[in-house]
């Protein structure tokens, strides 16, 4: 049961006001209820130079029951990068927040205890091209950003959307191109699309802070004449839930997430429609931080070596596979 409900979180672009973030927001709190298997707040979860991020997780001790299968070569070290990064970080080591519940691009293994993921491969390549001992924390997204600002992470890499408003008080690295998606229960017994007007008088179920909640939602209802019935939650698992059990004719989440979710909901949940309104991902960083550019760097490294290329493989990705990693690409 356990790691069934690990197969059904869904993701969300998150895309939180700033407003929100006051000093509650600074707090790393336990997450909901609805999170078991999330539950351990934003305690170290690994450290990146344990295993190779192109292979699955586990695989050291026989194949994982979560991650996919990959024979890709390893990641390894640019000297002449490695040389860059700042001497206290090199002693230090980098610090990178994630919120860890969003398949398949950060979420934890069938153990329960191991982060896996798309992303938490990156977190990993971008140490092992460093030479740096990266540490991956479990952080409620709406803590991540402000956890930046604070000095307490070096990286946020937890799918935000490269936006105007987040690089106000933050940098970005883009890294991964999504979209959203409609995720309905399957059959469509509703008959919605992603498009026009069939969501209005529908129950919709999104995450807190999401693009689709702040942005898509209240656009869409604009031009509807029986209001849409806004089913918000604190995380994935929530929605996903919501869908399956009725309470919900739809949810609005990532493109690559929801596109999982269905895969692995047993035959309940179907994506209906293309996705819209793709923009990019990027990586978090403190205003002004050494680590900017550096990361660009590393990311282009990673794909002439194939690095990139064979963990978004690995993850059924190709699709969001970026030609070129932009730095505040929403500027």
């Amino acid at each position: 049961m356990h790691h069934e409900q690990q197969d059904l979180f869904i993701s969300h672009r998150r895309i939180a006001s700033f407003s929100s973030f006051g000093k509650q927001a600074l707090q790393e709190f336990p997450l909901s209820a609805l999170r078991p298997l999330v539950l351990l707040g934003s305690a170290t979860l690994l450290l990146a130079g344990c295993a190779d991020p192109s292979e699955p997780a586990g695989s050291s001790s026989g194949a994982s029951a979560s991650a996919p299968a990959s024979s890709a070569a390893a990641v390894t070290e640019n000297a002449a990068l490695a040389a860059k990064v700042p001497a206290a970080l090199k002693k230090s080591g980098i610090t990178v927040a994630s919120d860890v519940s969003y398949p398949p691009m950060d979420f934890f293994d069938a153990d329960n205890k191991t982060p896996i993921g798309a992303e938490i491969d990156l977190d990993k390549a971008l140490g092992k091209v460093l030479g740096v001992e990266v540490t991956i924390v479990n952080v409620p997204f709406d803590s991540i950003i402000p956890g930046l600002q604070a000095g307490k992470y070096q990286l946020g890499v937890s799918s935000f959307t490269d936006t105007a408003e987040r690089e106000k008080v933050v940098d970005f690295v883009t890294y991964f191109n999504a979209g959203t998606s409609l995720l309905v229960p399957t059959g469509n017994p509703e008959g919605l699309k992603p498009e026009g007007d069939s969501l209005c008088g529908r129950t919709v179920a999104v995450a807190k802070g999401s693009t689709q909640a702040l942005v898509d939602l209240p656009a869409r209802a604009k031009s509807c004449g029986t209001p849409i019935k806004v089913s918000t939650f604190p995380d994935g698992t929530g929605v996903n839930l919501a869908v399956t059990s009725g309470r919900a004719d739809a949810a609005l989440a990532d493109s690559p997430v929801a596109a999982y979710a269905a895969k692995r909901s047993g035959g309940k949940l179907a994506v209906v429609g293309a996705s819209y309104d793709t923009a990019p991902f990027g990586i978090a960083v403190p205003k002004n931080s050494e680590l900017t550019g550096l990361l660009k760097s590393v990311l282009e490294d990673l794909r002439t070596t194939g690095g990139y290329q064979r963990i978004l493989a690995k993850w059924g990705l190709e699709s969001g596979a970026l030609d070129d990693f932009e730095i505040n690409a929403a500027s």
